[in-house]
């Protein structure tokens, strides 16, 4: 059985930035017009403390997966940039990632949870709907995403 540690990480310091970088190129490679600075962001003060939080899962050792927790308001945070690499999918890893990040937003004392997600991202879409999460109107005015989800915390 492999060892899962997860840890808050600067999301502008190595392995967070590499992970990073990653994220955004499997993006474009499913979205080719996509970039960080287009639509909905998360900046590096973003995915900080004390509002935010940014984490990092390392399997054996080795950084596998990130995911980021963002201030929307006093009570709701949002879901940014999660990633699993492709090495360490298929293992639940993401499902994981994805309660690592909810207790991380509970913690922070946020109540809510809300993400989006594109067209091209199955994957993801199951992942959140089975995970609790539900569709609800668009609260970011992201030009890519196609779905976005809302689950309570409290």
């Amino acid at each position: 059985m492999a060892e899962l540690v997860v840890r808050a990480e600067p999301p502008d310091a190595e392995p967070g930035a590499s992970l990073l970088a990653e994220y955004y190129g499997e993006i474009a490679s499913r979205y080719p017009d996509w970039s960080p600075s287009k639509g909905s962001t998360a900046s590096v003060a973003d995915m900080s403390p004390p509002a935010g939080r940014f984490l990092v899962a390392y399997v054996d050792g080795s950084p596998a997966a990130c995911g980021t927790v963002k201030r929307v308001d006093d009570r709701t945070a949002e879901i940014k940039r999660m990633y699993v690499r492709p090495a360490a999918r298929g293992r639940g890893l993401a499902r994981r990632m994805l309660a690592e990040l909810e207790a991380a937003a509970r913690g922070l004392g946020y109540a809510r949870i809300v993400l989006d997600t594109g067209d091209r991202m199955p994957e993801a879409q199951a992942l959140y709907r089975s995970s609790g999460y539900h569709e609800i109107p668009d609260y970011n005015g992201n030009p890519w995403a196609a779905v976005w989800f809302e689950k309570r915390l409290d």
